[in-house]
């Protein structure tokens, strides 16, 4: 009787082991497939990519950083400044442009406008000056203007701020377009 208690004990151990080898072959698989944006952290302040996701405003936004495989580098560190076009901006492009911009083959042309909505560092709205121009990520430069309704990005309110941990998502209803 010792014995086959023994030998269930000794199995036991064996597969608790082997699952827990299993497990960790899984999650260093899922680690290795995907970058910071799978992260999970509810707890800390969001990146802008996480901002946009929680935001009913921003689906197209959200699909279009999705095809253009840029998720990953908006979730890094940055830091950012992001110019999120509401879903509302992407309906006033000419009907089946956005349909359009979300195929494979147009990947190149959506990373270009969506660079053109980012820059490289972490500004608050309130940093902009009026007649300031500054460059984006697609290497264009934009032009701010300051009244006393608000600031502007290319004549476009910010309509409002939210400050991620990896930097600025400034709300814009109109989707900027590199010259």
């Amino acid at each position: 009787m010792k014995e086959i208690v023994i030998s269930l004990l000794f199995a036991s151990v064996l597969c608790a082991c082997q699952s827990s080898q299993e497990t960790t072959e899984t999650t260093d698989a899922v680690a290795v497939s995907a970058g910071q944006e799978a992260v999970v952290d509810d707890v800390s302040q969001k990146d802008v990519v996480k901002v946009a996701v929680g935001s009913a405003d921003h689906t197209t936004l959200v699909a279009a950083v999705k095809a253009a495989d840029l998720v990953t580098s908006l979730s890094n560190a940055g830091p950012f400044t992001v110019f999120a076009p509401t879903n509302a901006a992407f309906d006033k492009l000419p009907k089946g442009t956005v349909e359009d911009l979300l195929k494979t083959e147009n990947k190149s042309k959506l990373e270009t406008i969506l660079q053109h909505h980012v820059m490289t560092s972490a500004l608050a709205a309130d940093f902009f000056q009026d007649g300031q121009t500054m460059g984006m990520v697609d290497g264009t430069n934009v032009t701010f203007t300051v009244k006393d309704d608000g600031t502007y990005i290319d004549g476009n309110k910010i309509l409002g701020s939210v400050k991620a941990s990896n930097g600025w998502v400034h709300v814009i209803d109109t989707v900027l377009l590199p010259k």
